[in-house]
């Protein structure tokens, strides 16, 4: 059942890159987007059929591979990789109908795109410390593409400081892996949690230092972050949509499977310091998110600020903070992809992003009143407004996190106060008032520009009314992660004292 997720857009993205002969954009845009629709389908039939109140890995497949290097093909999927797998197909899915059907070399860009839907689903399926990072090192290629053939004027620039970053990234991560397993003296790459307490305490702090960082820099986490704004900014929105609102989650995924899963102790110890971590990127984003007048930048600060909510969650590392990190990842990948593809549509429309130039797009007979409703309904959502996904989440980071580090809580509770200002700076000046003279006469907005985002709408809502329907998946695992975890810190709170 996982390898499809796997094979199939693997298989497809090298039929649809290597199909001898000339096909229509149409066609090949078609086929594309009905593999991706497909792979949506079956990560819900995988949902379907996976057991909630079984916190061991699910639908496993084991093959070896590469003996002498202790390499397996290893899947599993369980509450933690559940959620962001289907999170993957959906948002691949919107990412290709919003794609303009006139885009330059379609056959390459829709074959990078399959590519990426196969780094990440891979990373989440991954039980093998080493297969996890051929995966996540496999999406940094067709990104990079994506960014800088089909991105903006500074599209070079961009793609190539994505690049360096995320290339660092990757090396530190696999260095802590390589240095896990060898001086655990283990015989393999195979995950297995719990594995770093085997070290002493100093050795464990360095490796998971070095993922800590490694992950940090794809969250990212401050002073991490500067590559993330120039990447959104160029890319397209497809691809904004994409970086936002999955990839950014390979990061904070991997600090709670192997940051807090491998290294309990070690994250025990520096709980304190990652959750001021956290504060000073909630509040350093959403500061810098209030200095924008790119509505595309403001909402590219913005993603810095609310993914330090899900460090804060893991440093806390309760059953309420942990299960609240997951629904953040679930949370903010709706909403940041909802926000993008409005963002997107209105630069589609009026050639401008600059909230210092637009004016009265709500306007019901010359502006964008339905983009306009849907960007309101994106920033109630992300200002964790009750009724809406991002409440409910927050919601629990904050109740979870509060009883372990409130004074941390509290600063980071300022961010959602923040998010308010920043997100009604934009709405007020860009959509209420006079239409401004500069943008009159829009284009109508199609159907094809408002099915992706009316869809994630309507999730954001029902899963806003409806939390239970991502809880029943995950609370399980978490709370047995935690298990052990709250044993280890205990013992080490005893030793220390």
């Amino acid at each position: 059942m996982l390898s499809a997720l796997i094979l199939v857009p693997l298989i497809s993205a090298v039929i649809v890159g290597l199909w001898p002969g000339t096909v229509a954009p149409i066609i090949i845009r078609r086929v594309t987007l009905a593999i991706a629709c497909g792979l949506f389908l079956w990560s819900l039939v995988v949902g379907i059929q996976f057991n909630p109140q079984d916190i061991n890995q699910q639908f496993s497949e084991f093959i070896p591979w590469i003996d002498s290097l202790g390499l397996t093909y290893h899947l599993g999927v369980d509450g933690l990789s559940l959620p962001l797998l289907v999170l993957n197909s959906l948002l691949t899915c919107l990412a290709i109908s919003s794609t303009e059907s006139s885009i330059s070399r379609p056959r390459f860009y829709y074959t990078l795109v399959l590519l990426l839907n196969v780094g990440v689903a891979g990373a989440f399926l991954a039980q093998d410390l080493l297969l996890f990072f051929l995966f996540y090192e496999l999406e940094l290629i067709p990104l990079y593409l994506l960014i800088a053939i089909w991105g903006g004027q500074r599209r070079g620039y961009a793609a190539t400081k994505f690049l360096i970053y995320t290339a660092i990234s990757g090396i530190l991560i696999l260095a802590a892996f390589f240095g896990l397993v060898w001086l655990s003296h283990s015989s393999s790459f195979a995950y297995e949690p719990l594995l770093g307490n085997t070290l002493p305490l100093g050795t464990q702090l360095l490796l998971l230092g070095a993922i800590v960082v490694g992950f940090g820099i794809k969250i990212p986490l401050v002073p991490f972050h500067t590559w993330l704004p120039d990447a959104h900014v160029e890319a397209s929105t497809p691809i904004s949509v994409l970086l936002a609102g999955i990839l950014l989650k390979l990061g904070t995924y991997g600090l709670l499977r192997f940051g807090l899963g491998l290294f309990p102790q070690a994250w025990a110890y520096a709980a304190p310091w990652l959750a001021t971590w956290a504060v000073i990127s909630v509040l350093y984003g959403s500061f810098n998110a209030i200095a924008q007048t790119d509505m595309k930048k403001m909402v590219a600060f913005s993603s810095i600020g609310h993914m330090g909510y899900v460090l804060l969650a893991g440093a806390a590392a309760t059953p309420l903070a942990l299960l609240g990190a997951v629904l953040q990842m679930i949370s903010h990948g709706l909403i940041s992809a909802l926000l993008f593809l409005l963002v997107g549509v209105v630069y589609k429309k009026t050639g401008s992003r600059d909230i210092e130039i637009l004016r009265g797009l709500l306007n019901p007979e010359r502006g964008l009143p339905v983009v306009g409703s849907l960007m309101i309904l994106g920033v109630m959502a992300s200002a964790g407004i009750p009724g809406m996904v991002g409440f409910i989440s927050e919601f629990l980071v904050f109740r979870g996190s509060l009883p372990v580090f409130p004074t941390q809580t509290l600063l980071s509770m300022i961010g959602t106060g923040l998010t308010s200002v920043y997100f009604l700076l934009l709405v007020n000046r860009a959509f209420f008032g006079r239409l401004s003279e500069k943008v009159t006469y829009l284009p109508p907005v199609q159907w094809s520009d408002r099915a992706p985002a009316i869809v994630l709408a309507i999730l954001i809502v029902i899963l806003g009314l409806q939390p239970a329907w991502m809880v029943h998946w995950t609370e399980s695992t978490t709370t047995a992660m935690l298990t052990n975890y709250s044993a280890v810190a205990q013992v080490s709170d005893i030793s220390s004292h």
